[in-house]
């Protein structure tokens, strides 16, 4: 299905203005656009990260939608016990049947590839009715730029520098995607932040979909990989090209 874009356009925002990301931070764009097509009826879970530091600072809160913060490796199960919850009420007649809600999970990639994996993996497993969507930045941007998992081979970090001792992380980047192509769930996607309508479209197949589906979007930290705020989409979109 196209993506109405100017429908989407006089839709609320269900991301206030106002939060704390970096300037130039691609992040939120990647919360907007899914939020556009999910629409007020989500339940969003998310891994500690920045995103979650910069939208939920005590007493304030970025998120006009239900909201779970929980820890960095449980999101996924923590959204899994809040899908079955649903469906718990739906049966008992204690909910509608006939406004269901839609549950999507976030997480940078160390609470995705790393710190996150064994949840993921027991909810895609499962099956629960869920969309997860991992926002890739290559590297454990909120705490000072350390190697995860998603760092590609010869990247410089903070915990991998390049110089005369090592070239960079010395190990290969894990390929998430195909992780979850190996549980077999029913819609798992690659997307960037720089091409909207790409990842809004994926975002609204995984949401049709009954059962488990993954979406992993490239999303560049402009501290991390050291280019100008104001060249985060471009970087992505040169890293699709």
């Amino acid at each position: 299905m196209a993506i109405k874009l100017k429908e989407i356009a006089n839709n609320p925002e269900l991301l206030s203005g106002g939060h704390r990301s970096c300037a130039g931070c691609a992040a939120p764009a990647i919360l907007r656009q899914a939020l556009h097509v999910s629409g007020p009826d989500t339940v969003v879970g998310f891994a500690t990260g920045c995103i979650e530091v910069t939208t939920t600072i005590y007493p304030f809160t970025s998120w006009n939608v239900p909201f779970i913060h929980c820890a960095f490796e449980n999101v996924a199960a923590t959204l899994s016990g809040a899908e079955a919850a649903y469906r718990v009420l739906q049966r008992k007649g204690r909910l509608p049947q006939d406004k269901p809600m839609k549950f999507i999970a976030f997480g940078g990639d160390g609470g995705t590839y790393d710190i996150g994996f064994q949840s993921l993996s027991g909810a895609m497993e499962r099956g629960h009715n869920l969309l997860y969507i991992c926002y890739d930045n290559n590297a454990y941007m909120n705490t000072g730029i350390q190697r995860s998992s998603a760092t590609p081979r010869g990247a410089a970090t903070n915990t991998s520098p390049s110089g005369r001792v090592i070239p960079g992380k010395e190990q290969p980047r894990k390929d998430i995607t195909a992780c979850m192509v190996a549980h077999n769930i029913p819609y798992v996607a690659q997307a960037a932040v720089s091409h909207h309508a790409d990842f809004m479209r994926k975002v609204e197949r995984a949401l049709e979909i009954e059962g488990p589906a993954f979406i992993n979007v490239l999303q560049p930290c402009h501290r991390g990989w050291r280019c100008k705020p104001e060249d985060s989409i471009e970087m992505a979109a040169q890293a699709v090209a």
